[in-house]
């Protein structure tokens, strides 16, 4: 009954008004009765307490390594070239699709090549380009190559259509759009309204008659760029690596910006909350353009994860 009418109004306010001892009235009551869920309440902490150090040292692993990286204006490509250097030779991806297997210097090498590609066009850091095409090894390619560049790219959704489509491209201000050869339809749907200086890119299987007019085919385009990495851009820990949008259930998609930092807190609270070892595979079967897809293979860690298709 209210435990105990609250254990005697606290055995009549520590023994009528504070006059306490009795061993502090026995230590105020086993301090109320321990919290007042009584014995149950020993039984969950004996039984969670070490789930909760756990927590608190994965935190405070991050929370270093952040402040870390943070001092010394780490990027993510940064990052993921220290992993290039441990394990050139080691699985990085799996497209399960069509069982396409790159390593980290493959990774490597792809994203370099799209880094001066892209810098060859007349990108820069701080530009925008757009991507907009369903999971494939190339999706971590090219946002990893753009981000060796400076450039931030707009992760597109790859169920918009028309209106909620050409808004993201709009109000990303990007300069270059790289789409699937599967996305092309939509593409041509909209292509009309687009700003006429956005360049076109299609990656995947080509066929000129099926893709919007002025497109190019990025496959070729980077077989033959130089895969040297690029002068490193004036990027730090907190500065843009890409955008992520929203569903747009409320009204339109709205962007939401995902800064180095913030990209491998997520990726590294996963991989040691997680207690993931180096030899561990992570299947993805979220789209790429969404955060929790994106972040959860992650690449600052010599993982090998594998991105399926939606």
């Amino acid at each position: 009954m209210l435990l105990g009418a609250s254990l005697v109004g606290v055995l009549l306010f520590s023994k009528l008004v504070l006059k306490l001892p009795w061993i502090q009235v026995g230590f105020s009551l086993l301090f109320l009765y321990l919290g007042s869920g009584g014995w149950r309440f020993v039984r969950i902490f004996v039984k969670t307490i070490r789930r909760d150090i756990f927590g608190g040292l994965v935190l405070l692993k991050v929370k270093v390594k952040v402040r870390r990286y943070l001092r010394e204006q780490r990027t993510v490509p940064i990052l993921f070239a220290s992993t290039v250097q441990r394990h050139p030779d080691k699985t990085a991806l799996i497209f399960e699709g069509t069982d396409t297997r790159w390593t980290f210097r493959q990774l490597d090498d792809y994203s370099s090549s799209v880094a001066n590609f892209l810098q060859a066009r007349g990108l820069a850091s701080g530009d925008v380009a757009a991507l907009f095409m369903e999971n494939r090894n190339e999706f971590v390619g090219l946002w990893l190559g753009m981000a060796k560049l400076g450039v931030e790219a707009a992760l597109i959704n790859t169920n918009l259509r028309r209106d909620a489509l050409r808004h993201c491209l709009t109000t990303s201000q990007a300069r270059v759009l790289v789409f699937g050869s599967e996305m092309a339809p939509a593409i041509s749907e909209i292509q009309a309204s687009l700003d006429p200086s956005l360049s076109l890119f299609c990656s995947g299987p080509w066929e000129p008659s099926t893709v919007p007019a002025g497109t190019e085919h990025l496959d070729p385009l980077l077989e033959d760029a130089p895969k040297h990495l690029p002068s490193r851009p004036n990027k730090g820990f907190t500065d843009k690596l890409f955008y992520i949008y929203t569903s747009g259930t409320t009204g339109l998609p709205k962007a939401a910006i995902v800064v180095h930092s913030r990209y491998y807190r997520m990726a590294a609270l996963v991989y040691y909350g997680f207690r993931m070892r180096p030899d561990d595979i992570v299947y993805d079967c979220l789209p790429l353009y969404h955060s929790a897809g994106n972040t959860g293979p992650t690449l600052s860690a010599s993982g090998a994860p594998g991105p399926q298709e939606p």
